[in-house]
């Protein structure tokens, strides 16, 4: 045992710990010009879906639906990796709007401490999802925007997880199904699960 308090046991847990984080190699495929572009079109498609009702179509801005920045990422998902376990429709679907209801019951227990009902919206978000086995990591987003507004999401209370996340994320997945599945190649077909 070493007499400067450290033992060469502790030392040893230290170094491979470290080493954990400089984690491994792996091959990555470049994906080809096809999934490329059925990718873009999809993002784009399904994107523009959510926006659309209310810049194009004259619905009011009662009608609550507009895009928020989580849908970015389920885009990157159902769009560029459909056959993801994260990107099914019932992790698409439920991580959004179970992630939702938190986050809006996290900002309504907690109104004076945002910082406290973030971590805890967010924190309890991912618990739910694992549980529930609809985990999606933008619910994670989708549960942090809830608390931390605007003010236009905080107005709509638990109407925000019926619109703008239920309504927006499936009309994405409707894009989803339309677009991915043009493909003949299996590989990128979606979804791969319903359940």
């Amino acid at each position: 045992m070493r007499h400067d308090g450290i033992s060469g046991r502790a030392v040893a847990i230290l170094v491979t710990y470290l080493r954990r984080m400089r984690g491994g190699r792996r091959p990555v495929s470049r994906p080809g010009p096809a999934a490329v572009l059925r990718a873009w079109v999809g993002a784009a498609l399904g994107i523009l879906v959510v926006s659309a009702p209310v810049l194009y179509l004259g619905l009011p801005a009662s009608a609550n639906v507009f895009l928020i920045g989580s849908f970015g990422a389920t885009a990157v998902l159902l769009y560029a990796a459909p056959r993801s376990d994260l990107a099914q429709p019932r992790n698409v679907v439920g991580g959004h709007v179970l992630s939702a209801l938190v986050g809006v019951t996290a900002h309504r227990v907690l109104p004076g401490h945002p910082e406290v009902a973030a971590a805890l919206a967010v924190a309890t978000a991912i618990a739910l999802m694992q549980v529930t086995l609809t985990l999606h990591p933008p619910g994670g987003a989708t549960a942090l925007i809830a608390v931390l507004g605007p003010e236009r999401v905080h107005r709509l209370g638990y109407r925000y997880a019926l619109t703008p996340v239920l309504v927006s994320v499936c009309l994405m997945v409707i894009v989803a199904l339309l677009v991915n599945n043009l493909s003949r190649h299996e590989h990128h077909h979606y979804p791969v699960t319903w359940r």
